[in-house]
């Protein structure tokens, strides 16, 4: 059980994030541009189907898809926040997320890997060569199978440090199946890149055809 005082702090960090991520011209043209309204809520739904699909053997702590990293390069870190923000709200409404839980998960399964996401991103496009295939296998396959793993990891040690788990159960029931649930991740964002860019490139917003393609 979560204390109120953590939760607190949970929510503290939640709005602070939601905050910084909200911009006056992002939200402007997303109000302007029906096409970017429709990728927001298509996204939030694609996140509602894929955290509701999940397993585990510890309550608390669930093994499913992200999928964010796909959807942070599509949409950009601030929108992505927003699709994670509704999907998360959806999920709570209809029971599939625990009230007091809502805040850890929206940090730990939704804004940290979008963040991480975009920063995977920016390190790819700063020091790696502007190449079609590095995007893909870099910015999209590599970072989703990692932030995978840093969300169990963070998940394991959330709850090591509030006292429901000791380490044994955590290391032999959820933080060992980062080496199952990685690569179902990193294929999945991988491949919805590569349709994605291949056949709608315009709609990706991190994805700069004279950079990419032109190299």
């Amino acid at each position: 059980m979560i204390s109120l005082t953590l939760q607190g702090l949970l929510w503290a960090l939640v709005i602070i994030i939601a905050l910084l991520s909200f911009d006056k011209k992002t939200y402007k043209a997303l109000y302007t541009t029906p096409a970017r309204q429709t990728g927001v809520l298509a996204c939030a739904i694609v996140f509602s189907v894929l955290w509701r699909i999940k397993a585990g053997i510890l309550t608390g702590l669930d093994l499913h898809i992200l999928g964010v990293t796909a959807a942070t390069l599509v949409l950009g870190w601030r929108s992505a926040i927003l699709s994670s923000v509704l999907a998360s709200a959806l999920l709570t409404a209809v029971g599939q997320i625990e009230l007091n839980l809502l805040p850890m998960q929206i940090l730990i399964g939704a804004f940290i890997p979008i963040l991480l996401s975009y920063l995977g991103f920016l390190i790819s496009y700063q020091y790696f060569p502007r190449h079609f295939f590095v995007y893909i296998f870099v910015c999209a396959f590599i970072t989703a199978g990692f932030i995978a793993c840093i969300k169990i990891s963070l998940g394991a040690l959330f709850y090591l440090a509030i006292g429901q788990y000791n380490w044994q159960e955590l290391a032999d029931n959820y933080v060992y199946l980062s080496a199952i649930i990685w690569f179902p991740e990193a294929m999945l964002n991988g491949m919805a890149i590569t349709i994605m860019i291949t056949y709608r490139p315009h709609w990706v917003k991190t994805f700069y055809d004279k950079d990419y393609l032109d190299s």
